[in-house]
């Protein structure tokens, strides 16, 4: 079987560029796969152990897109490298270590192989069948919003954060993983609405207005509630259900508040009337510093949304 490399991705600090560089390309045999731990729309994750010296456990994912190889590699592809390779120059606690990374053409489709750190769990395999410590979720929150802070300070939001794409290893180290619907942003652009897994989607990507940073906030709220309740905080079905199970909670905007720009039309039947104001309860089961921080976490107007950078700075989080 005939297979040769088309290209690798440049480690340069900030560039999206690819360049050429056949002694860096790892070949197939260079893992050992031991198990399948995920897949995608695109392809699978796999536990393995690399072969050689180091002898480490890794997370290989493999991706590969059936076609003509020589149209080159998708964007989705090119985007989620050329991030990890931006950020991997910081080595941040917080997010996902991208060890290696390697393209070529196989049985005439585009095959991509990023190597990763392998971390034990994800957050929602974490959650399941125990009752988390105010503690415990103080330190897994200050941990998320660490890398958050670290992304946007770096211009990058992530678009899909949820339980399943938050990794916890076995001493407790909380990162930011799987960048396939990242974007670097600019102040002048705002991004296309077909992101995010819908239980974490913010009401102006549901609405279809421009958005930024600050719908991983949003999302980080979604997660918040969800270290307390043991279960998602809106579980819509399609996002007509979603909006409503929001509104349902935080109230629904005035006319005015609602985003000029949406193709969905305002109407009461949404939801009651009126946004829950400071000092009230979101969720009663919890303390008044965690329900002002969820509320400032889902604000409906992103501009009023709390950073990941004050929220580390919030009384519920702060240092004592």
């Amino acid at each position: 079987m005939h297979t040769h490399a088309i290209c690798l991705f440049s480690r340069q600090l900030g560039s999206s560029a690819m360049a050429f560089d056949s002694d860096s390309i790892r070949g197939r045999s260079d893992y050992e796969y031991l198990s399948e731990i995920g897949e995608g729309a695109y392809g699978k994750v796999y536990k393995a152990r690399e072969i050689g010296s180091k002898n480490r456990i890794v997370a290989v994912k493999k991706l590969n897109l059936p076609g003509d190889p020589e149209a080159g590699i998708p964007p989705f592809m090119i985007r989620e490298v050329a991030l990890l390779r931006k950020i991997e120059f910081f080595n941040h606690p917080n997010i996902v270590k991208l060890l290696d990374v390697s393209a070529c053409i196989l049985n005439q489709s585009l095959d991509l192989t990023l190597v990763f750190e392998y971390i034990d769990q994800d957050l929602k395999s974490f959650c399941e069948g125990k009752i988390l410590s105010v503690d415990k979720i103080k330190d897994v929150m200050k941990q998320l919003l660490r890398g958050l802070d670290f992304l946007h300070s770096n211009m990058t939001v992530h678009r899909d954060l949820k339980p399943d794409n938050i990794l916890i290893s076995s001493r407790g180290e909380v990162k930011i993983a799987d960048f396939g619907l990242a974007r670097l942003y600019t102040y002048q652009i705002a991004l296309t609405p077909c992101v995010v897994t819908l239980w974490y989607r913010a009401p102006e990507v549901l609405l279809q207005s421009g958005y930024m940073s600050a719908v991983d906030i949003w999302s980080a709220g979604c997660i918040f509630a969800e270290l307390f309740l043991l279960r998602p905080l809106f579980r819509g079905f399609s996002e007509a259900q979603q909006l409503k199970k929001i509104f349902e909670l935080i109230g629904l905007p005035s006319e005015e508040e609602w985003p000029q720009e949406s193709p969905v039309r305002y109407s009461p039947a949404w939801g009651p009337s009126g946004m829950v104001r400071p000092g009230s309860q979101l969720l009663p089961g919890l303390g008044v510093d965690e329900n002002v921080l969820l509320m400032e976490f889902l604000a409906f107007n992103p501009s009023n949304r709390i950073s990941a950078s004050q929220a580390l700075a919030h009384p519920f989080l702060a240092e004592a």
